[in-house]
């Protein structure tokens, strides 16, 4: 029980440390609340504004993920804080990697910051923070290409850092306020790939269901976690005192269907917040949502509830109670019921919280797949 308790903590505890950089006004504030799923002016958001906020680093915490901290620097090339000695004045070895915002292309100052990133062997992102006001102005072009506009700014950047002697230079395009459209994906994708694997279902987990594949993510980490929580409640099947078993396994269930609801962001505070975020109201997106288990507060009594109108798991949770006792074998037999019907009813959850996750991405963006 100790090992499987510390494989949870392991997995779910990870700290990840990450720096956001750039000049002032390049929207890197305003990225930083994308990442943490907030708005601008929201409660716990960072402060925006074309005057430099940041006079020292400022941690921000995930609101859901507090081992996750984005830190809103300094900009880079001002007299407190010069290119040579950013890095030592930042506190560079706490952070995992960096991410250099910028509005437009890339800047003098953010060259000289990568180029000192590059020399301690750490991975720096370059991130075009306002695609949708440069992609604004690319549409008032007679012969107007989005596909055209993107790419040739995404070249333009590469091959500028390139000259600067930036290797293999990594540069996303993204709008904040859109993160569905562009370049956040991909970036997604690359802080993936890029991460030590036991940092990389924290990063997960901390995305918003920005597209199909982050859900299809997320559900994999999530059932590749079972087979652990089902471990835990067969051993305690193996104890002989009544009812423990159902009690614990209850318990274990809600702590582990609750981070289903808030990792897909199907918590009513989200589904609130999506609602208003994407102009479809909260009503309809409840209106796709198939499971009992989305936009409510669990509790042991809507598990055990949810749990014994599934046929199969209700079967399981009686005959776990009954073979018990029986002498020698009882205890044995109790275990393997109660790892099946723990590892079955949170499969089942799963499935049917990740499809709502699905619909509800689909209905908040009017997509059809």
């Amino acid at each position: 029980m100790i090992l499987l308790q510390q494989q949870r903590e392991e997995t779910c505890d990870i700290s990840l440390h990450i720096a956001i950089t750039g000049e002032s006004g390049s929207g890197k504030s305003t990225f930083v609340n994308a990442v943490r799923g907030l708005r601008n002016g929201d409660e716990g958001a960072a402060p925006t504004g074309a005057v430099e906020r940041s006079k020292e680093p400022m941690p921000y915490f995930h609101p859901g993920y507090p081992n996750v901290t984005l830190w809103d620097l300094p900009g880079v090339g001002t007299m407190k804080y010069p290119a040579h000695k950013y890095l030592e004045l930042v506190k560079f070895d706490r952070f995992d990697f960096f991410i250099i915002v910028s509005d437009t292309g890339c800047r003098e100052n953010d060259v000289k910051l990568a180029q000192e990133i590059q020399k301690i062997n750490k991975k720096c992102y370059f991130v075009c923070s306002k695609i949708d006001n440069f992609m604004c102005d690319e549409r008032r072009n007679e012969d107007f290409s989005a596909e055209r506009s993107l790419t040739k700014m995404r070249e333009n950047c590469v091959q500028g850092l390139r000259e600067q002697g930036i290797v293999s230079p990594q540069v996303f395009l993204v709008s904040s306020f859109e993160p569905n459209l562009y370049d956040f994906s991909l970036l997604q994708q690359t802080l993936d790939r890029d991460l030590p694997k036991n940092k990389r279902d924290t990063l997960l987990f901390i995305m918003a269901n920005i597209n199909p594949e982050i859900i299809i993510k997320k559900k994999k980490a999530f059932q590749s976690r079972i087979k652990y929580w089902a471990g835990l409640s067969g051993t305690v099947a193996a104890v002989p005192v009544p009812g423990l078993s159902v009690a614990v396994d209850i318990g274990l269930m809600v702590r582990v269907v609750k981070g289903y609801v808030t990792d897909f962001s199907l918590d009513k505070s989200s589904l609130e917040k999506l609602a208003e975020r994407t102009d479809v109201p909260h009503a309809d997106l409840c209106a796709v949502i198939r499971s009992p288990l989305a936009g409510v507060e669990i509790t042991p009594e809507l598990l055990m509830r949810v749990s014994t109108q599934l046929a199969c798991i209700a079967a399981f949770m009686t005959a776990e109670e009954s073979v018990r006792w029986i002498p020698v074998v009882g205890l044995v037999a109790s275990a393997c019921l109660s790892f099946t019907l723990t590892y079955k009813a949170l499969n089942s959850f799963l499935d049917t919280l990740a499809d709502d996750a699905q619909r509800v991405f689909e209905k908040a963006l009017g997509l059809n797949y």
